[in-house]
């Protein structure tokens, strides 16, 4: 995957699905010590940089991020202060307002608040500039046109159908379910699709979209460790909140600059494209957040936070008082019923401006009606009656700060049952598109204009509410109405999206076959992904998702012309997830891991692990990461001989490993991160990537640091199906109206 290549021909594209529960958490990246590397690029200051860092403590890892994001590569760090002159003007404008509405910001490490006035003053300004240079637009693609280089294409479309696997597409095209795709392969094209090296969603669209691996782009996983701290954080991005504040009694109120910056590194194809003035439409491609500045526009995908700033916390109420469920993906509320009437609050994000952090709230009135078995919900200004099983539209909700100061988000109510007791779902918080609490798109006030033109939509990276599935708080029927209505939403953008992209190219991702084979891919088994009796309703889901992808694919066909390319491409393949495999307790069992006071088992995110005693240690999907003297902040293993030799080592024990119920090979192969992939980058991620066989993956307590004693476990949570594994198992799917060459 190393070299650049056009992103639609080249076979070695990358893309894979989401990962497990502690996706959906809040992931704090709270500063710690050593991680002054790879200076080198920035000159004679390098060294002493770095030494400022080392002299910083806790600080260091912040500040040596934000000397990478200051490298040669295009930056992606944005902040207020970067925003055109224009836009600035008009800011502080809306500032000079009595009582301007505002926003929150930040994807879990800060708050910020931007007007939403500005927003739509925005938006007002640039439709009106656009309406009139529209005549003086028109004169000069009327000059220019015949200048123009003519190609042979007019317009390239890429389809990403996230986690599409080639075996189910062969095997229902073969039983002639799939007339689209079937004539895509007999017309056009047709092969599978190598993945990326680890073969998770956020490495594989990352290399898709740059054209390099893993250790050129830095993105290993959806998760990292801070090396100061071992605690994780989010790979992709980070909001830094202003580190000056002004304190009045109990109020704190945020100065300076609030700064997004996001940390995949190498070029966009579309950024190179719009340096030779080829537009792109760009969709929910994954980690496109932070978005960047490009000739085009750009909706952002995976990574995306909600309003608290998580990567999604569902809200969950019930009157059962002996209901035992428990979350870590959201919060569940037990209610009190007076009457037909609840009185409750729906929670936001913490209130930045108050020094207790308290959550922002609203009033939140339900309604039950036992006669109808419906439920009407009260909550600002907004009235919903709903039925048993049935989702609402979106609801907007404003939180309310102080000093005029609002939060704005929007999320849809489910009533999962109505009695006995009432069961009521709520989506995470979604950042309302109408007005965002940050950018999700560029220009900023694209997903203003998507929404007035299409109505309102799902902003939030991983949407398709998973988490709340896995723990039980939300039903087969609820989770597969989430998924298809989310498809619908993206279905609009992408079809208005080509309809006004004539020229260049467009490319949309969608999540749904990824999100779906994920939670029901045991149904090929015959087994109900929830656990109950109701199996053979839900035993042609999968069927059923790629014959809804085979209609969207000829509705697609009937829009192009003959100057047009389709490209439909997956990520990944997918297989059954039946056993996770806990490496930090085969590190633990065999001495390279140690707990603190002779403990046998550790909690989550590595906090009973001794550093001063441990060698190696796993969390997230990807594989192992040796704790290295100059890297992480209590390191004990040094580069020179100690380091070579251990990874040696590890790979020898774990290449091979059988599970002792069945005799199965667990781990086909271990890699050697920077041997096999020896990118600027590569000591960023794992020092081992772990390839497991079909079947198995890294356990749900080890992506999470946890140590439980068992090195396998039965996976029994609902989402049964999945693609971390070896990526010569898993490879993903590439359609074509022109014919491909190998």
């Amino acid at each position: 995957m190393r070299g650049a290549w056009h992103p639609w021909e080249r076979r070695r594209l990358a893309c894979t699905g989401a990962a497990g529960v502690w996706e959906r958490r809040r992931l704090a990246c709270t500063g710690a010590a050593v991680q002054a590397r790879r200076l080198r690029s920035q000159g004679p200051a390098a060294p002493v940089q770095a030494r400022r860092l080392r002299s910083q403590g806790a600080a260091a890892p912040v500040q040596a991020r934000r000397l990478r994001s200051q490298r040669s590569s295009p930056s992606t760090a944005t902040s207020l202060g970067g925003l055109p002159a224009t836009l600035a003007i008009l800011l502080v404008f809306a500032l000079l307002f009595p009582q301007p509405a505002h926003a929150y910001v930040g994807p879990g490490a800060g708050f910020a608040f931007v007007t939403s006035f500005f927003t739509l003053l925005a938006a007002f300004f640039l439709g009106v500039f656009y309406l009139l240079t529209s005549p003086i637009r028109a004169l000069v693609r009327a000059l220019y046109a015949g200048r123009a280089p003519v190609g042979e294409v007019r317009r390239v479309v890429i389809v990403g159908l996230d986690g599409m696997d080639p075996l189910l597409a062969e095997k229902y095209m073969a039983e002639g379910k799939l007339p689209n795709f079937r004539r895509l392969k007999e017309q056009g094209g047709f092969a599978p699709l190598a993945t990326s090296y680890p073969a998770i969603s956020p490495v594989a669209w990352s290399s898709f979209m740059t054209g390099v691996d893993a250790s050129h782009h830095n993105i290993f996983d959806f998760v990292t460790r801070d090396p100061g701290t071992y605690l994780p954080m989010l790979s992709s991005a980070q909001v830094t909140a202003p580190r000056r504040t002004l304190s009045l009694g109990s109020w704190v109120f945020p100065l300076g600059k609030t700064r997004i910056i996001g940390y995949r590194r190498s070029r966009t194809f579309w950024s190179v494209l719009g340096a030779s003035g080829i537009f792109s439409t760009v969709i929910r491609v994954p980690i496109t957040f932070p978005v960047e500045e490009f000739n085009g526009v750009l909706l952002a995908g995976m990574c995306v936070p909600d309003l608290k700033g998580s990567q999604g916390s569902f809200t969950f109420y019930t009157t059962d008082p002996g209901d035992k469920r428990e979350t870590s993906a959201g919060s569940k509320y037990v209610v009190t019923r007076e009457a037909d009437v609840i009185r409750t609050s729906l929670y936001g994000p913490d209130n930045p401006l108050r020094r207790t952090k308290e959550p922002l709230s609203v009033p939140l009135t339900i309604h039950l009606n036992e006669a109808t078995g419906k439920v009407k919900i009260e909550i600002c200004g907004e009235r919903v009656e709903l039925a048993q099983g049935t989702y609402s539209p979106w609801v907007p909700i404003v939180f309310r700060a102080g000093f005029g100061f609002r939060a704005r988000g929007i999320c849809r109510f489910y009533v999962m049952r109505s009695s006995p007791h009432l069961e009521l779902y709520v989506t995470p918080i979604q950042i309302d598109p109408v007005k965002p609490a940050l950018p999700v798109s560029h220009p900023f006030v694209y997903s203003v204009y998507l929404s007035k033109l299409l109505g309102r939509f799902s902003t939030l990276g991983l949407a398709e509410d998973t988490s709340a599935f896995n723990e039980g708080f939300l039903d087969e029927k609820g989770f597969l109405d989430q998924a298809y209505l989310y498809q619908e939403e993206r279905e609009r953008v992408f079809f208005s999206a080509l309809e006004r992209t004539r020229r260049g190219v467009c490319a949309c991702v969608f999540d749904v076959t990824d999100r779906i084979q994920h939670m029901f891919f045991n149904s090929l088994d015959g087994k109900a992904s929830s656990g109950n009796a109701d199996a053979a309703r839900y035993q042609g889901v999968i069927e059923e998702l790629y014959l809804r992808m085979d209609t969207f694919v000829g509705r697609t066909l009937d829009k192009l012309g003959p100057e047009d390319v389709l490209f439909i491409m997956s990520d990944h393949g997918f297989s059954a997830f039946r056993r996770g495999v806990d490496l930090n307790t085969w590190l633990h069992r065999h001495g390279y891991l140690v707990l603190k006071d002779g403990k046998t088992v550790g909690s989550e995110w590595l906090q009973d692990v001794d550093w001063e005693k441990t060698r190696a240690y796993s969390l997230g999907l990807a594989g192992i990461f040796i704790n290295r003297k100059g890297r992480e902040a209590r390191g004990i293993v040094s580069r020179d001989g100690d380091l070579k030799s251990l990874k040696a080592e590890l790979a020898r024990g774990l290449s091979g490993l059988r599970d002792p119920a069945t005799s199965e090979v667990a781990i086909t192969r271990v890699l050697d991160t920077e041997r096999a992939f020896p990118g600027p980058y590569a000591d960023e991620g794992p020092d081992l990537l772990v390839c497991y066989n079909r079947g198995f993956r890294s356990s749900w307590e080890c992506a999470t640091g946890r140590v439980t004693g068992e090195v396998f476990a039965d996976n029994e949570k609902p989402w049964s199906g999945d693609h971390c594994m070896d990526p010569e198992l898993v490879p993903g799917v590439l359609f074509s109206t022109r014919r491909l060459k190998a």
